[in-house]
């Protein structure tokens, strides 16, 4: 019903080897905020595909100090159309972000490399914000928890791509934490039954 299914992989651990694991298989761009906001670690890493296509869907988790106490959670997704990674971390039904996204003047942006990236608020409920637009011809996602944390999208000015770690760039080395929760929750498999 849905075509081709890109198979959602085990969630990888903060880290060196985490990283170089995502960075060897990702067909698509391994977004991070950066600069990042203050007090923000990278938590965790996942993807969808499989030793075939490589990764179609990669995420990034991040937690930090959200802007309005306590802590918040982070993961920035890019991934072909129909994945559906992000929209499962949103807790979306359907494999995009719906029919009524970019019908209004975007909510955000984003820059990268020079380029304004326009961002849509979609209504995911109270539990988080998520914001999506599109770059480099792939979804973007951003999904904020609890939701207060979207106050920090006026924080995030940019965002990099962390394959490009060795083309010679600016030289990347992102902090990393604990493992995410949120990630770890948002792709468990439901119960059966």
């Amino acid at each position: 019903m849905h075509g081709p299914v890109a198979p959602l992989q085990a969630v990888r651990r903060p880290g060196e080897a985490g990283l170089q694991r995502l960075l060897g298989i990702a067909q698509v761009p391994v977004w991070i905020p950066w600069p990042l906001p203050s007090g923000w670690v990278v938590t965790g890493f996942a993807d969808a595909g499989d030793d075939r296509t490589g990764a179609l869907g990669a995420a990034v988790a991040l937690s930090g100090p959200a802007p309005l106490g306590g802590v918040g959670e982070l993961v920035i997704t890019a991934e072909d159309p129909g994945i559906g990674l992000g929209a499962r971390l949103a807790g979306l039904p359907g494999p995009d972000p719906g029919p009524t996204f970019g019908n209004s003047a975007p909510d955000g942006k984003v820059r990268h490399e020079g380029h304004e990236i326009a961002l849509w608020s979609v209504d995911a409920g109270k539990e988080c914000a998520v914001y999506v637009g599109e770059a480099l011809a792939h979804w973007l996602w951003f999904v904020l928890s609890p939701a207060d944390c979207g106050v920090l999208m006026c924080e995030i000015t940019a965002v990099r791509d962390l394959r490009d770690l060795h083309d010679g760039g600016v030289a990347l080395e992102p902090p990393f934490g604990a493992p995410s929760p949120f990630l770890d929750a948002a792709l468990r498999p439901a119960p059966e039954g």
